[in-house]
């Protein structure tokens, strides 16, 4: 099932009470895969990169699959599962 090819990172902030489901969500998904979801708080990242913040921060959380954002707010988990599985 699935490797260990893809990165799942979630932009969240402190304080966040959607984020921290999100996260739970994502270690108990990305866990069948091998993989361990990394975090980026996009106000501490606001130093090395403000456009993250401005782009992201007002739909926070947000799933970055491989870069590139995958979903916000909510984990899609089926079509997390199905993109991971590629």
């Amino acid at each position: 099932m699935g490797t260990a090819n893809h990165s799942v990172t979630l932009l969240t902030r402190a304080g966040c009470g959607m984020c921290a489901i999100a996260l739970t969500q994502l270690r108990d998904i990305c866990a069948d895969y091998g993989l361990r979801p990394e975090t980026l708080d996009v106000d501490e990242a606001v130093a090395t990169d403000p456009g993250l913040r401005a782009e992201f921060g007002d739909r926070l959380p947000v799933v970055l699959l491989d870069g590139r954002e995958h979903s916000y707010f909510d984990v899609d988990e089926p079509r997390l599962r199905a993109d991971l599985s590629r």
